[in-house]
């Protein structure tokens, strides 16, 4: 399980940059039976448009990298 936490920490470090130049950042929470909880801070916790930057950006490159994510959701 821990290999699989590093791969996703190697994840959201592709999507950090665009996440920090906008003011925020993603935490990883836990991982547990395919759904990954993160966390969105600074700017992205009340962004209107932090579903879609869940959903569309980190899910979605999640999903392609790691076959073991089902899911990502906010913690």
């Amino acid at each position: 399980m821990d290999n699989i936490k590093e791969k996703i920490e190697a994840s959201l470090n592709k999507v950090r940059p665009a996440l920090v130049a906008d003011g925020g950042n993603v935490e990883l929470v836990d991982f547990t039976d395919g759904v990954v909880k993160v966390k969105l801070v600074g700017h992205c916790a009340g962004c209107p448009m932090s579903i879609m930057t869940l959903k569309n950006g980190i899910e979605r490159i999640l999903k392609q990298e790691i076959p073991e994510v089902k899911q990502v959701i906010s913690a």
